[in-house]
């Protein structure tokens, strides 16, 4: 449940004096011949498209470890949309060069995202227009950090990048402030709590660096001094959204529309199902989790309520025995240990049971969650490097409960107790995200690690927690059981949820109402759910959506492999196509049968 799971298009931003980039231009074209000269000028192309992206999106490429440009920020300006726009225009004019059906099953995948990401890249730009009502999409801090805490290269390098890049902040948000126009209340204030958050990254861990690089006493003076702009036009933008955005009241509202919804599931999802295809499927998939939630619930009962009759109401009696399981759980401030804690186990279950094969020299790093990325995303959460910093670490976020009021970090404790905090960490860890991430980077289509697929990624987490289980992790119990039901009760939910909320207008009240009751969850979880429902669009169904598509294909493999059917085989064979819809993977290993 990563923020780098649903990938955002760096298209609202600004570069001055750009000028277009030769190395990618319409007069190049495929060689007419042979499947070998068409898939081989196909991949010189898919490189200078590229380059090309990188040299338009900075962030972008820094966050998947390309380094070339991290000095570079980005001003989002009117003006730079038009550029940005002729950039695409350009793009998709050439990609109309390539027939695609003369490529190759692996390079006819590449060509379809490639030609998502321009559709998608136009529809946030010119239909969507976040860039007006999401103030939060506006912080310099996390691509600050990111090249702060990066170990690619020397660190009077990426202090160096840092000084440079933050020498336009003032301009950046500047632009930022002209581009709000009715923005929606829940994004102004997560704005505010994230730039907040973020002016901790230009303090004292960033002065220490300064002090002991081997930067000269000018350049030390000069980035000192663009540090403190840089905090002063940060603290002036959250004073602008407190005393001029929020007072004015001029809100849209968060809720995009059966139209708009629809259209960004089709081009963020890339299911071989539609939005209300699959809104259709996850209501019935909860009936059929209630169903084996209350069969397992009855056998426990006696366990754990010896000698008093089984309730007739089978949501009374899942919910009695779901707060039975959940009493055990760490304390507050023991949380994010007992994440470290398990870690360990996974890692020996899956080597033990031959489900995968791992890589012990990608090093997976468990820290409390940076302050500038709190608010907004689950409470645990991967950062993972890109495909050109491979040897980076991987973090693993866990969010602290330290601080919290006593009965809120009860009630997410509960949340995450013993049992559940297991599936979490199979989810966010091992074999999940993290696992499927390193295998990404392998993978040698540099475009589908770029253009991961928030579905695929996400639904391989939710399919690696069934699949540890059905491998007998947990003991096979039924508490386990019970367990993994409740969660993949919440993945259903969520995307009823995320469909209620955009097009069904659901109420906050209704829609809590519906996770405690249908989803056994606790208070603030529920709370927690709804709020990122209104402040994010889609990614929610991807959980549900992939995760769906990856289990049906496993079944249909299995079906026709019977007895030479191999589980380790399938999950190296899947997870080496890279982070590419679930749709195109299930086509390219079919084809390869």
């Amino acid at each position: 449940m990563s923020k780098l799971y649903s990938l955002r298009l760096v298209l609202a931003a600004g570069l001055s004096g750009l000028a277009a980039v030769s190395a990618c231009n319409s007069n190049t074209k495929p060689t007419s011949g042979t499947p070998e000269t068409v898939n081989a000028d196909f991949d010189r192309y898919k490189q200078r498209f590229i380059d090309s992206l990188w040299y338009y999106n900075p962030e972008w490429a820094s966050s998947v470890g390309y380094h070339r440009y991290d000095s570079l920020l980005i001003v989002p300006t009117a003006g730079r949309r038009q550029t940005e726009a002729a950039a695409i225009a350009r793009r998709r004019e050439e990609m109309k060069i390539f027939n695609v059906e003369d490529l190759s099953v692996n390079n006819q995948t590449d060509y379809h995202l490639l030609e998502n990401y321009l559709q998608s890249a136009r529809f946030y730009a010119d239909t969507l227009r976040d860039w007006q009502w999401n103030p939060a999409s506006y912080n310099l801090s996390g691509s600050v950090a990111e090249i702060l805490n990066g170990r690619y290269q020397p660190l009077d390098r990426r202090l160096r990048s840092i000084s440079n890049k933050i020498s336009h902040s003032a301009d950046y948000y500047e632009a930022a402030k002209a581009n709000i126009r009715q923005p929606t209340r829940e994004h102004t204030k997560l704005a505010i709590q994230q730039n907040e958050g973020g002016l901790e990254v230009f303090g004292k861990a960033l002065q220490d660096s300064i002090a002991r690089s081997g930067l000269s006493g000018r350049e030390k003076k000069e980035f000192t001094g663009r540090i403190a702009t840089t905090r002063l036009v940060m603290e002036g933008y959250v004073r602008f959204l407190q005393q001029e955005v929020l007072p004015a009241g001029n809100f849209r509202s968060f809720r995009l529309g059966n139209e708009l919804f629809s259209r960004k599931f089709a081009l963020d999802i890339q299911s071989r199902y539609t939005a209300d295809q699959v809104y259709q499927k996850a209501l019935q998939h909860k009936q059929e989790l209630l169903h084996d939630m209350g069969k397992r619930a009855a056998r426990l009962w006696p366990k754990y309520f010896p000698g008093q009759p089984l309730p007739t109401d089978s949501v009374v009696l899942i919910k009695q025995v779901l707060t039975k399981l959940s009493e055990k759980h760490p304390t507050p401030a023991g949380f994010v240990q007992a994440v470290r804690d398990q870690i360990p186990t996974l890692v020996q279950w899956v080597d033990t049971h031959n489900l995968l094969t791992q890589d012990p020299t990608k090093p997976l790093v468990v820290r409390e969650t940076p302050l500038y990325m709190r608010g907004s995303e689950a409470g645990a959460s991967v950062s993972a490097p890109g495909p050109y910093d491979k040897a980076a670490d991987t973090y693993y976020n866990v969010e602290p409960l330290t601080g919290q009021p006593a009965a809120q970090a009860e009630s997410y404790l509960r949340e995450y107790n013993q049992y559940t905090l297991q599936i979490l960490n199979i989810h966010e860890a091992i074999p999940g995200h993290y696992t499927q991430l390193v295998y990404a980077n392998r993978s040698p289509s540099l475009v589908k690690s770029i253009f991961g697929n928030g579905a695929m990624i996400e639904g391989w987490a939710v399919y690696a927690e069934r699949m540890m289980l059905e491998s007998g992790y947990g003991g096979n119990t039924d508490e386990i059981w019970l367990a993994w039901d409740k969660w993949n009760m919440r993945v259903t939910l969520n995307t009823i949820l995320d469909h209620e909320v955009h097009v069904n207008n659901i109420s906050e009240q209704a829609a809590v109402a519906m996770l405690l009751r249908d989803g056994f969850q606790e208070e603030a979880e529920a709370r927690n759910k709804w709020r990122r429902a209104t402040l994010s669009q889609v990614q929610l169904s991807s959980y549900f959506t992939g995760y769906t598509e990856i289990y049906d294909l496993r079944e249909e493999l299995k079906k026709r492999e019977g007895s030479k059917f191999d589980l380790k085989a399938f999950h190296e064979q899947f997870l080496s196509y890279g982070s590419a819809p679930v749709k195109y993977i299930r086509q390219m290993m079919l084809a390869k049968q």
